[in-house]
């Protein structure tokens, strides 16, 4: 089966990372899916946003927890990055807001929980509820750090795909995936080797390591016959399947 391509945040090499453009240029330039992070503001809206805090991707005097600020004051925020003088102000979009757009589209979409730092209470729940509701759950991959994010999804619901991110090399975690009832594994890149993708996919566990950016190691992967690389890049890894 041939190696499906993410665009990592979008595609964060060359636009703002999660954000409508880098969204609208993976979908551009024919990736297979992409893949986004998750926060919850103060008053429980699922906005799109890496990190935990806005320190490191909005522009201006902002500062501090997503955590403790409200929609309307992200919506205010510029997420432009580093990328301001080519594509100027970008917002923070809302999960509603990508999931509006992919009604336009077929891409995958991986979402990932970031609850490693902030325990956002009922995120999974809420995120579970929109993928229903909007007919997406066939197009969704969850994934996590945060392991136990991805078992109370498993408890909410039976169907949905779900894998576990790690950084570190772990013992047959095709074992360990299925112990959590998890449909795949979202490994850094530099951990993974054939033997454990081989046998991963052997027991019906999926591989998609991120964040393969170096044309040597995408190659690698798909010869390897990685389900997905999960990549800054999409445009080269798409060049590179085909």
């Amino acid at each position: 089966m041939r190696t499906k391509v993410f665009g990592h945040r979008g595609s964060a090499g060359t636009h703002p990372e999660n954000t409508m453009i880098a969204f609208k240029e993976a979908a551009k330039v024919g990736a297979d899916g992409i893949e986004l992070d998750i926060q919850m503001t103060k008053d429980g809206a699922i906005v799109v946003i890496h990190d935990e805090t806005v320190n490191r991707t909005t522009n201006g005097e902002n500062k501090g927890w997503i955590k403790d600020y409200t929609l309307s004051q992200i919506k205010k925020m510029d997420v432009s990055y580093k990328f301001k003088d080519k594509y100027g102000i970008c917002e923070i979009p809302t999960l509603e807001e990508v999931f509006n757009w992919a009604k336009t589209n077929q891409l995958l979409i991986n979402i990932e929980f970031k609850t490693g730092l902030v325990s956002y209470k009922g995120i999974e729940e809420k995120t579970l509820k929109m993928i229903y509701d909007y007919g997406m759950e066939d197009r969704i991959v969850l994934s996590s750090f945060n392991h136990y994010s991805l078992v109370k999804c498993r408890r909410i619901s039976r169907t949905i795909d779900l894998a576990i991110l790690y950084m570190e090399g772990l013992y047959e975690p095709w074992k360990y995936a299925k112990r959590l009832h998890t449909n795949g594994i979202h490994p850094y890149y530099q951990t993974i080797n054939q033997e454990v993708i081989v046998e991963s996919k052997r027991n019906g566990i999926a591989v998609r390591p991120f964040t393969v950016n170096d044309e040597k190691k995408m190659k690698q992967f798909i010869e390897f016959g990685c389900s997905a690389i999960i990549t800054d890049f999409p445009k080269k890894a798409k060049a590179l399947v085909k």
